[in-house]
């Protein structure tokens, strides 16, 4: 905020940017006004107060904080008139659940002017090695991993899924029923860690693959739902072209595929899946990566590599694997020449780090937060 008249906090509900903006604004750094400065666009008395925006907005000082700003994108143009101001005599925080048409309308209005900042739920980083069975069982939304309870947890992110399928979704404006949705939303989490086949899915479900893809992006674009792409190099090879999905969040996964507790966990079927899409998100916080540098690579019945993250001017490969005997393979090698890696890591369950072959270096993903690099150079 000391160099962008406006900042942006994008995220998921839940994910704790209502939390963050009301730290900043007790912080003091700029002066902050709640009663005048604060408009929570969910709440109707709020919204009426911005019927008309620059009456509203032009004579605030200090910090002006917008929260739920999806709910009026037309208010972007008049920020950046506001934002033009000499002097500029007031800094904006806007606050919005997730939505690419709330980023395309922002950066539009705003370009130069708005900083965009991703709140995600709780990280391995910020709650610990220690919580790390939390964090993959709950998942990392505040109030479903503090919660007492596995139970209450549990519960939280049933009504977490119905309130977001039945109001977040059409408060941004996607008019699709909720139950059909839901039906693709519990179908696509058995597909959590592969390659997307909008085609069968459509065939399971009775609708043309076009709708799929348009399901996929909603998900995709609430947060929901990441979808990796494929890297493509100019290697001759018959590369894969389809991306993969996976839930960013572990506990909403594990709540669509009906898994409870860790008991229920450690048998289940998908639990590679889940551990590698734990260990995907994971990575991507720790290494910084945006989403337009982390994609994922592979050749036809060759050599695949889970993860591979652009990082200045480094390419950085990485393998998750749920195991305690890691071994160095023929598909590292192929990716590492094919692609110029300056290193491939291969993550896997608790605290191990040692080389396991020149630029391979093993990394348990307990350490990946903490270590100072990610890749295997010392």
């Amino acid at each position: 905020m000391s160099h962008a008249p406006v900042v942006a906090l994008i995220g998921p509900r839940q994910a704790g940017k209502t939390t963050l903006a009301r730290q900043v604004a007790q912080s003091g750094v700029l002066p902050f006004n709640p009663d005048l400065a604060y408009f929570d666009l969910e709440d109707p008395a709020q919204l009426e107060r911005l019927r008309h925006p620059r009456l509203a907005l032009e004579a605030l000082r200090g910090l002006v904080v917008i929260d739920e700003v999806q709910r009026r994108p037309d208010l972007f143009p008049m920020l950046r008139v506001l934002a033009d101001r000499d002097g500029t005599p007031a800094r904006f925080l806007v606050l919005g659940s997730a939505s690419r048409d709330l980023i395309q309308q922002g950066a539009e209005s705003l370009a130069g002017r708005i900083h965009f900042i991703d709140v995600s739920p709780f990280s391995l980083e910020e709650v610990g090695e220690g919580a790390l069975e939390t964090l993959w069982l709950r998942g990392g939304f505040p109030p479903s991993f503090l919660a007492p309870g596995d139970d209450v947890s549990w519960d939280w992110r049933s009504n977490y899924i119905r309130t977001f399928l039945e109001r977040d979704v059409p408060a941004l404006g996607i008019r699709v029923p909720p139950l059909t949705i839901r039906r693709f939303w519990m179908m696509l989490a058995h597909y959590h860690g592969q390659l997307f086949n909008a085609s069968e899915l459509g065939k399971n479900l009775g609708i043309a693959h076009t709708t799929v893809a348009r399901y996929l992006d909603i998900l995709s674009g609430t947060l929901m739902v990441r979808s990796l792409q494929p890297w493509l190099e100019n290697i001759g090879k018959r590369q894969i072209k389809t991306p993969k999905v996976y839930f960013r969040d572990s506990g909403v996964l594990h709540r669509l595929i009906d898994v409870p507790g860790m008991a229920q966990l450690s048998v289940h079927p998908r639990l590679g899946a889940s551990w590698e899409g734990l260990a995907v998100e994971q990575i991507i916080r720790a290494t910084g990566a945006s989403d337009d540098e982390v994609y994922f690579w592979g050749i036809h019945n060759q050599a695949e590599l889970d993860l591979l993250v652009f990082a200045r001017g480094r390419r950085l490969g990485f393998e998750v694997k749920y195991t305690d005997t890691p071994r160095a393979t023929r598909s590292q090698r192929i990716a590492m020449e094919a692609l110029g890696l300056d290193s491939v890591t291969l993550v896997v369950p608790g605290n191990a780090d040692y080389p396991l072959a020149d630029r391979v270096r093993v990394l348990g993903l307990g350490r990946v937060s903490s270590a100072t690099s990610v890749s295997p150079s010392r």
